[in-house]
């Protein structure tokens, strides 16, 4: 089993956009790995091109008894993305012994590995969002699934290997291909089918004196940035480290909102709703990507506004109504 590529969770929401940016590069010999359980996910795959699929856990056996050869990047997006899942065990494995074993693999075979980190790292900000790999152990995530992602990080840089991997801390992505996410699909997505369904978005009240009702932050990527930066780093092979991947700037929920409505030619009307009990101490009320470091290795495009991201999904929305 060979590819140039391998994409791991490559039927997922930044998986599948990234297999198409490589498509539109004209690359076909992509190993797409994922799990596609029996959900809708499936659907993310419809119009690639790639040349194989293997279940996660092949995948993983594969890697065990060394039976992949001639690969050249692995864009390792494979994880459990739910903020809200319990299972610290599954989190355990999936998210950072699956991880540990790929680098470990990559490494082992000279094979550029570029790895998806997570803003949830950060927990509630209170230590900064500033990219340095020194200041790791001041993070504090909140709940499993960013400690799952910080526990790779840490162990990757104990070991010294940020100057041989890259890994990128994702923020807010939007976008194309997230339906399947079910209720960790973005809040455009979910605004979108609330204004069809009743005309109002509903917006989670602040529990915070100096946050008003919407008024809690965000940095919201769209996912062609997010793929973007990934495909960047896969290419700048003397290039390592971990990185923010966000647009650098936070808006608010509400910005958000009548971003939608504004896409959908619709007058705002935003309803705000009470915090379930079981996340509002684990609730991010400010984030922002510092990107200097991300500029400072040469990555030299722009990033889309929220208006002009939101624009662009809502037409396709309309166009595929998922």
């Amino acid at each position: 089993m060979s590819a140039k590529y391998i994409v791991t969770g490559g039927a997922g929401f930044i998986g599948s956009n990234t297999v198409a940016a490589l498509n539109e590069r004209g690359e076909r010999d992509i190993l797409v790995v994922d799990h596609l359980g029996a959900n809708e996910k499936w659907n993310n795959l419809v119009g690639l091109e790639f040349s194989d699929f293997i279940d996660k856990d092949d995948f993983r056996f594969a890697l065990r008894h060394d039976a992949l050869q001639r690969v050249d990047v692995v864009i390792h997006l494979g994880a459990c993305s739910s903020t809200t899942e319990l299972r610290a065990d599954y989190l355990m494995d999936n998210n950072y012994r699956y991880t540990r074993e790929l680098c470990e693999w990559c490494l082992q075979n000279d094979i550029r590995f570029v790895y998806a980190s997570s803003a949830a790292t950060y927990g509630d900000g209170s230590a900064g969002f500033e990219d340095n790999e020194d200041t790791l152990l001041a993070l504090r995530p909140l709940n499993m699934y960013g400690f799952s992602k910080h526990l790779f990080d840490l162990w990757a840089h104990r070991q010294g290997l940020f100057d041989r991997i890259a890994g990128l801390k994702f923020f807010n992505v939007y976008g194309p291909r997230e339906a399947h996410k079910g209720d960790m699909r973005s809040v455009v997505h979910k605004a979108w089918g609330q204004i069809l369904d009743t005309g109002v978005v509903k917006l989670f009240r602040s529990y915070r004196p100096d946050f008003a009702d919407g008024e809690q932050r965000r940095d919201f990527l769209y996912v062609r940035d997010a793929v973007r930066v990934l495909l960047f780093l896969a290419d700048e092979t003397r290039v390592g480290g971990l990185y923010n991947c966000g647009t650098g700037e936070s808006r608010t929920w509400n910005d958000l909102a009548r971003a939608v409505f504004t896409a959908m030619g619709r007058e705002p009307r935003i309803e705000y709703i009470e915090m379930p009990e079981a996340i509002r101490g684990k609730y991010q009320y400010d984030t922002r990507a510092d990107i200097m470091r991300l500029r400072q290795i040469g990555y030299p495009e722009a990033f889309t506004s929220l208006e002009d991201g939101v624009a662009e999904y809502v037409r396709w929305l309309e166009e595929e109504k998922v």
